[in-house]
C-alpha cells in the first residue's frame, strides 16, 4: 500500500544553530517535508526582521529545497513599526514563551498586555500570533508540569475577545482542555499536535528522559482527545488542526542524564522520521485517510500558504514497509551526534518517492 501526499509541511520545527543547524536542517525533506515553520529561541533569540532573514538565509544555504516560513520571539525589544517591518519582508509570525517553561525561554514573558500593541499591529497586517500554551510553574499556586496547560487556556480566550482578526496558533496542544478551547474559539484560532503527543501519555516519560519533552505528555484521556480531532468526522478532520513537530534536537549527554543541579534536556527528535511516523500513528487509530490534511492542507490552508503554487504541488510517496524497518539508533555529522525519537523501534511507514513538481 503506498499513499501520495501533496506539499506536506511542518509547522514547528526547532533547526538550531551552528555545527549542529548542518546536521539538523536536511533532516526537514529526508523526514518527507518541504515546508518548515522555523522556531526563533536562539541564543541570542531572533527578535528582529534582519536577525531573522539571516538565519533564513543560512538555512538555505544548507538546503535550498525546503520552504523556511520564519518567526520572531516576542521580547521588550519588538515594537510595532518591526512587525510593520517583519510583514513586509515575508515574515510570518510571532512566537510568544512564558519566561523559563522550556528551552531557550528565559527572556521570555510574564504579562500578555504588555504587549497588546504588538498584538494589535499584527492583526492589522495579518501576522500570526504563536503561543506557547503553558504558564511557569508556581508551588504556591499549585502549578506544574501536569496543569500549566489548563492553567494558561483563560490568557488565549482574554487575547482572542481583545483581537478577534488576530491569527492564532495554540502549539503543541497536549490536552482535552485545550482542544475544546480552540474549538470554543472561532476560526482565527487554530492549533498545532505534534506527533510524539500522539504518542506518549505520562507514564512514557515517567523515568524515561528520550521521551520527555515541554510540555509534557499528559493522561490516556488526554491523547484520546488528540486522535480524536485528527480523526474528526468533519471529512479531513478538524479544519483547525494540523501537524506541528516541535522537532527539538539535544546532544545525547545532555537528554540522557541530569544531576542534582541540572534535569535532562526537553525535547524529541522527529524530523528524520516525521511523515512515515505520523502515517503509522495515525493508522494505528483508525485516522490514515486523514493524513494528508493532517500534515499538509488543514495548516496550509490556515497560514495561507497554497498547496500549489506557479509550478504546481511537490508530491511525496509513502509505502507501507513489507519487512522489519527499524529507526535509526542515531545521526551523526562530524562531531555532532543526535537520536531521533523511537530510536530502535519498529515503524510500518517508509518514504520511497520524492515528485519535485506535479
Amino acid at each position: 500500500m503506498s499513499i501520495s501526499i501533496k506539499s506536506p509541511a511542518d509547522f514547528h520545527v526547532h533547526l538550531r544553530q551552528g555545527s549542529i543547524c548542518r546536521l539538523i536542517t536536511p533532516h526537514v525533506r529526508k523526514g518527507g517535508f518541504d515546508l518548515a515553520y522555523v522556531m526563533p529561541n536562539l541564543k541570542p533569540p531572533i527578535v528582529n526582521t534582519e536577525q531573522a532573514l539571516a538565519y533564513k538565509a543560512e538555512l538555505e544555504r544548507i538546503d535550498p529545497d525546503v520552504e523556511y516560513l520564519m518567526a520572531l520571539y516576542l521580547s521588550p525589544e519588538l515594537t510595532p513599526d518591526e512587525i510593520r517591518k517583519a510583514k513586509k519582508a515575508g515574515i510570518v509570525g510571532v512566537k510568544s514563551y512564558p519566561r523559563g517553561v522550556t528551552t531557550n525561554s528565559d527572556g521570555g514573558i510574564e504579562s500578555y498586555e504588555t504587549y497588546y500593541p504588538i498584538f494589535e499591529v499584527m492583526q492589522q497586517v495579518d501576522m500570526v500570533l504563536n503561543l506557547h500554551g503553558e504558564v511557569p510553574s508556581d508551588p504556591a499556586a499549585n502549578i506544574h508540569v501536569l496543569n500549566a496547560e489548563p492553567t494558561f487556556l483563560p490568557h488565549l480566550f482574554k487575547i482572542h475577545a481583545a483581537f478577534p482578526n488576530l491569527h492564532i496558533v495554540l502549539e503543541h496542544a497536549t490536552t482535552r482542555a485545550a482542544v475544546e478551547a480552540v474549538k470554543k474559539c472561532g476560526p482565527t484560532v487554530a492549533c498545532s499536535i505534534t506527533a510524539h503527543h500522539l504518542a506518549l501519555i505520562v507514564d512514557d516519560w515517567a523515568g524515561q528522559s528520550w521521551h520527555f519533552c515541554k510540555p509534557v505528555a499528559k493522561f490516556p484521556d488526554d491523547r484520546q482527545a488528540l486522535r480524536d480531532v485528527v480523526k474528526a468526522v468533519e471529512g479531513k478532520g478538524h479544519p483547525r488542526f494540523f501537524l506541528g513537530s516541535d522537532s527539538a534536537p539535544h546532544p545525547p549527554h545532555t537528554k540522557s542524564t541530569s544531576s542534582p543541579t541540572h534535569a535532562c534536556a526537553a525535547g524529541v527528535y522527529t524530523s528524520p522520521i516525521l511523515l512515515p511516523l505520523v502515517a503509522h500513528l495515525l493508522e494505528s487509530f483508525g485516522a490514515l485517510d486523514k493524513l494528508e490534511s493532517f500534515v499538509s492542507t488543514n495548516g496550509r490552508t490556515f497560514y495561507k500558504r497554497p498547496v500549489e503554487d506557479e509550478k504546481g504541488s511537490r508530491t511525496v510517496t509513502i509505502q507501507r514497509t513489507s519487512t522489519r524497518t527499524l529507526v535509526d539508533a542515531e545521526y551523526a555529522l562530524g562531531n555532532d551526534r543526535l537520536v531521533p525519537f523511537w530510536a530502535g523501534k519498529e515503524i510500518g511507514w517508509e518514504i520511497v518517492h520524492w515528485e519535485a513538481y506535479g
